[in-house]
């Protein structure tokens, strides 16, 4: 038997789940995870120039990001055509901006490394809205967005 809180909880996590900020995230971190060690390999293992090292691993992550948001973050029916170029637009900004971010830490002693984490968690914050109003935006409710159906 199942009791009154285990299915408040369960609805609760189910809920959790469903919301497009809950899913944005989870795939944010998987990204980070990514981008981060390819920055490593890139700068600590082959040597790469900062510079080069972190736009290179930002960039390679675009396709895992930009696949994953658009359908299982914001289940997003539009054209690739519109929201790929939208996507570039912002990637573009963001690259610059993360490369700036990164080398300004890394110049204040701290490393790359805290330059990475603080350039992602900016980054993040305006993402998750300029994903959900602009880039991958509905014309009808935007609010909690299932995932989609697996046939």
């Amino acid at each position: 038997m199942t009791s009154r809180r285990t299915t408040i909880t369960r609805r609760r996590l189910v809920d959790l789940y469903h919301h497009s900020a809950f899913r944005y995230l989870t795939i944010g971190a998987l990204s980070f995870l990514i981008d981060i060690g390819l920055l490593g390999l890139f700068h600590q293992v082959l040597g790469w120039k900062l510079w080069l090292a972190t736009a290179s691993a930002f960039l390679l992550t675009f396709a895992f990001n930009y696949s994953l948001q658009r359908a299982f973050s914001f289940g997003s029916r539009a054209g690739h055509g519109r929201t790929l170029v939208k996507y570039l637009i912002l990637l573009s900004f963001n690259t610059l901006a993360t490369v700036g971010i990164v080398w300004l830490v890394d110049l204040t002693g701290l490393g790359w490394g805290i330059g990475k984490i603080t350039a992602t968690i900016v980054t993040t914050a305006w993402n998750y809205f300029v994903f959900r109003y602009w880039v991958f935006a509905r014309t009808r409710d935007v609010d909690a967005v299932a995932p989609p159906r697996l046939s």
